[in-house]
């Protein structure tokens, strides 16, 4: 066969690991098919897990609570094919969604993904349990960045292990968008003006409210009133202008319905990575960058299945695979040693150390906190 170029061979990669083309395509193609010895030593999340488990020994299902656009889709049909036991994915828009499906009772989950701030609230609301560590056997502690661990681990038990981590700035489409906002106050006065109609922020009072506070130079994560009352009074003022208030902004921004929106990383990775125009911005006021866990609730009912499943998608080769697919970094070594050059040195995925100093972390008393919630519920309903 003819041999093919670098660049031609990772746009193969590519396709492969967002499965629009099959292994059996992949390795036709690539010529690698010749070197299954050398493809399993190199790309070992192309060839099958180790562990596998006996047919009914999990259960014939295993729910999972995430967020939108997170995961390699390809990677639930292979533990299903594997175990038996078929993932069913709910999504959620924010944390606070999450805490009252878990308060209501009946969640009827097996793992979730929380982030940093809310894994003490879940430990003393008695909501998640501590891990047992023997059924993880894939989590290595010593292998994470300990920034983006430590908040998983609460009075010296874990609860939570690391799925990856991020920041939260805007995507811009350039096209349309042409003054280049580079802070959140440009962002909001954008919101008011150019790109009226055309804005999306959260459905998540901690990332919509936080920049709402960054636009006058206040913490993300205060809970002073008078801050607050000036945050709501831009929210209010912002809100006949926007085009939507949710969390799942993909679709509006790749239809041109918006133009700029509030984003995580992983889903400005995949915007810029499609729609080259639309680009990331970290407000140089500051904002979140934060890190998400998986956790196993309380009463699971299909609980073996749920560190099952945990234990899956935390092998460096799988997990290798959902950061080619979701875009989002992870504290993992052992995974980063399974990516490539180009994806370790992305700007959006690895921003500038200046522009993520001034960065917070997600506080554990916003989530709860009775004015944070007033305010979130008088903004989507004016």
């Amino acid at each position: 066969m003819e041999s093919i170029d670098r660049k031609q061979f990772m746009h193969l990669l590519w396709r492969y690991r967002r499965g629009s083309i099959s292994r059996r395509h992949f390795l036709g193609a690539s010529g690698l098919g010749l070197a299954t010895a050398v493809l399993a030593e190199a790309m070992p999340w192309l060839a099958r897990p180790r562990k596998a488990y006996a047919a009914g020994e999990l259960g014939d299902r295993v729910v999972l609570a995430t967020w939108p656009n997170y995961h390699d889709m390809t990677n639930f049909d292979r533990f299903g094919e594997m175990t038996g036991a078929k993932p069913q994915v709910n999504v959620f828009g924010s944390n606070e969604e999450m805490l009252a499906k878990l308060q209501a009772g009946g969640s009827g989950w097996d793992a979730f993904v929380p982030t940093n701030y809310t894994i003490t609230t879940y430990v003393d609301l008695e909501l998640i349990e501590p891990l047992d560590l023997a059924k993880l056997p894939n989590f290595v502690q010593d292998a994470y960045d300990a920034r983006f661990t430590e908040q998983g681990i609460v009075n010296g038990k874990v609860y939570a292990v690391p799925k990856d981590w991020g920041t939260t700035g805007y995507v811009v489409n350039t096209k349309h968008i042409t003054s280049n906002p580079a802070s959140w106050k440009e962002f909001w006065d954008a919101s008011m003006n150019e790109a009226s109609g055309r804005v999306t922020v959260h459905d998540y009072q901690l990332t919509t409210i936080g920049n709402a506070l960054k636009y006058y130079g206040y913490s993300f994560n205060s809970v002073d009133p008078k801050e607050l009352a000036q945050a709501e009074e831009l929210l209010l003022k912002s809100k006949p202008h926007l085009f939507a208030i949710t969390s799942d902004y993909q679709p509006a921004m790749r239809s041109g319905d918006a133009w700029l929106a509030v984003a995580w990383t992983g889903d400005a990775k995949q915007l810029h990575r499609d729609i080259p125009e639309i680009t990331y911005v970290l407000g140089r006021e500051g904002g979140e960058i934060w890190s998400d866990f998986y956790a196993v609730p309380k009463g699971a009912p299909h609980r073996e299945a749920g560190y099952a499943l945990i234990n899956f998608l935390i092998d460096p080769a799988v997990n290798a695979k959902e950061v080619m697919a979701h875009g989002y970094p992870t504290a993992d070594s052992r995974t980063n040693k399974l990516l490539p050059p180009e994806l370790l040195n992305d700007p959006i995925l690895y921003p500038a150390a200046d522009l993520l100093a001034p960065l917070e972390f997600g506080a554990a008393t916003t989530l709860t906190d009775p004015l944070r919630a007033e305010i979130m519920a008088r903004f989507k309903a004016a």
